[in-house]
């Protein structure tokens, strides 16, 4: 066996599975769980409807490449979204799901043979950044998340010698689990460390579409033609439809920057085995070419977050996200309870299930920064959320009055 895989740790879900093995949850009240960043909003009909209409495709073996009408799709929406015009022959491909590009693409640039290479990314993050640098032979430095400025991750406190051998940066904006936007300033100041020490940049942007604001989240192919870097160098950026149309069983997006980089992609995914079905293919150029399906799931998040952030604000340091569908919440201190205490306590008396905020983080530099938060994913109806919401605050109160 690879013994590499005797490195990876326990996935956050395992880790809640065993935390509340012992849990009898009171059955006077219905389960809630705000513990899972799962899309739960109805798929589109006319996606379904898609999907039913092309089943001839599974006749046919599909190209790894895409068909040129899935990628004109993606660079079409690049256009609309981010006004940049892309080539859809050599600067997009088509994924299978964000979580295994990301995972095949640092197999892609990291080179083991280099001495002791290391993979950044931020620290809390999404677990998959981990073990694609463990398995593709790289060390992960975590740079760490700074509550001061919304959670921003403190590049700045990455030691000289750690970049000097950083082949490869996680970039995760809007977050996972804080929901903060990096802002352009940020992306000059990784642009520059990646011209001074050569390493690639992956910007993982699958919450690009769930924001709160009116000006949606700046993204990373963006922030590079701001800045003049016109030819995307050593930048991919990651985009899924599992977020933005709620299907994440269709497991369907694009990886889309650097042409070079974009190439040896390709190979290693035509090694891989990474072809998108002929039939995803269809139902993701439908998915992509709308938008009002879009702008529907947002409002219904933007009404869930209203209604949702100010009761639990009463009993809890959070504040509305840049963008996502999380809250990053502080365990009050007048509990005394660590964050995993707080999330067994309040599925064994509520019967709601939220995410401890160190399981999603990595103790590093003498602490770990998901300590004492926890992640409510609200991705359940309006009425459900507000329930977990009401029974939240009954659980902080019956403790702290």
């Amino acid at each position: 066996m690879n013994s590499l895989l005797s490195l990876l740790q326990p996935y956050p879900f395992e880790r809640l599975k065993q935390l509340f093995a012992d849990v009898t949850p009171p059955a006077q009240y219905s389960a809630i769980s705000l513990g899972m960043g799962e899309p739960r909003h109805p798929t589109p009909q006319f996606i379904k409807d898609t999907l039913c209409n092309n089943l001839e495709g599974l006749a046919s073996y599909p190209a790894t490449a895409g068909d040129i009408r899935l990628r004109t799709a993606f660079t079409d929406w690049i256009a609309r979204r981010y006004q940049l015009q892309l080539d859809p022959v050599t600067q997009v491909l088509p994924i299978n799901g964000s979580r295994e590009a990301l995972f095949a693409f640092a197999q892609t640039v990291i080179d083991a043979a280099q001495p002791d290479p290391v993979v950044v990314c931020p620290n809390p993050f999404y677990q998959i950044y981990e073990g694609a640098a463990l398995l593709a032979g790289a060390t992960p430095y975590y740079a760490p998340s700074d509550p001061a400025r919304n959670f921003a991750v403190d590049w700045d406190s990455v030691p000289l010698e750690v970049w000097k051998r950083t082949q490869l940066i996680f970039v995760c904006s809007p977050g996972n689990p804080t929901g903060a936007v990096m802002p352009l300033n940020e992306w000059h100041k990784l642009f520059a460390l990646s011209d001074r020490y050569g390493f690639v940049i992956a910007s993982d942007e699958c919450y690009s579409e769930i924001y709160f604001r009116d000006e949606p989240p700046l993204g990373g192919l963006e922030a590079a033609k701001k800045l003049g870097r016109h030819d995307f160098r050593n930048l991919i950026s990651f985009t899924s439809l599992s977020k933005r149309s709620n299907v994440p069983g269709l497991r369907s997006g694009f990886v889309a920057g650097d042409a070079a980089l974009i190439k040896s992609f390709l190979l290693y995914r035509t090694y891989h085995g990474s072809a998108m079905s002929p039939i995803v293919q269809e139902a993701s150029i439908a998915a992509w070419a709308d938008e009002e399906h879009v702008i529907q799931n947002r409002a219904l998040y933007r009404k869930k977050f209203a209604q949702v952030t100010p009761l639990l604000a009463g009993v809890m340091e959070l504040a509305l996200p840049d963008a996502s569908f999380y809250l990053w919440a502080k365990v009050p201190d007048a509990l005394g309870m660590t964050d995993a205490e707080f999330a067994k306590a309040l599925l064994a008396q509520y019967n709601v299930t939220v995410l401890p905020g160190s399981y999603l983080a990595r103790e590093a530099q003498g602490s770990n920064p998901g300590a004492q938060r926890v992640r409510m994913a609200l991705v359940a109806d309006t009425e459900e959320c507000v329930e977990a919401a009401l029974r939240i605050v009954q659980f902080i109160q019956s403790r702290t009055a």
